[in-house]
């Protein structure tokens, strides 16, 4: 099998997080400049086999999406263009950026450590791709 690659993108920064081979484990793998999304994507299919990229979408509570989905959609063209042999889907990433610091708080993460977006964005896209994995195998 390959892995799964989750995407938590914003307009700054996105959150990056990936499953081992076996697509049972969610890892954070960086937080990085949107801008250098898909090059670092490049860079890492080099070495890493990847079957999907699950990208979050900003759905918020009356089930419509955000005003974030225009940009986010526009950067999944980029991907689906640049990648055309993986697989692209979307999952409602709601509430993943509140269960993150959730998480961290609970790990003991520092108020420095909080207060790092980057950070965030990754375990953000964590979650988003452990309850994608949750929802696959119909947990």
């Amino acid at each position: 099998m390959a892995r799964i690659v989750a995407l938590d993108i914003g307009g700054k920064r996105t959150g990056i997080a990936v499953t081992d081979p076996m697509q049972m484990i969610a890892t954070g793998l960086e937080g990085i400049d949107t801008t250098e999304l898909v090059p670092y994507l490049k860079k890492y299919m080099i070495t890493e086999e990847v079957e999907c990229i699950v990208i979050g979408k900003p759905t918020q509570m009356d089930n419509t999406v955000s005003e974030s989905w225009e940009f986010i959609k526009g950067m999944a063209d980029r991907i689906k263009e640049a990648f055309s042999s993986v697989a692209v889907e979307f999952y409602d990433e709601r509430f993943t950026s509140k269960i993150a610091l959730q998480t961290m708080k609970m790990a003991g993460a520092t108020k420095h450590e909080m207060k790092n977006k980057k950070t965030v964005d990754m375990v953000s896209a964590t979650v988003l791709l452990q309850n994608y994995l949750e929802n696959k195998k119909g947990h």
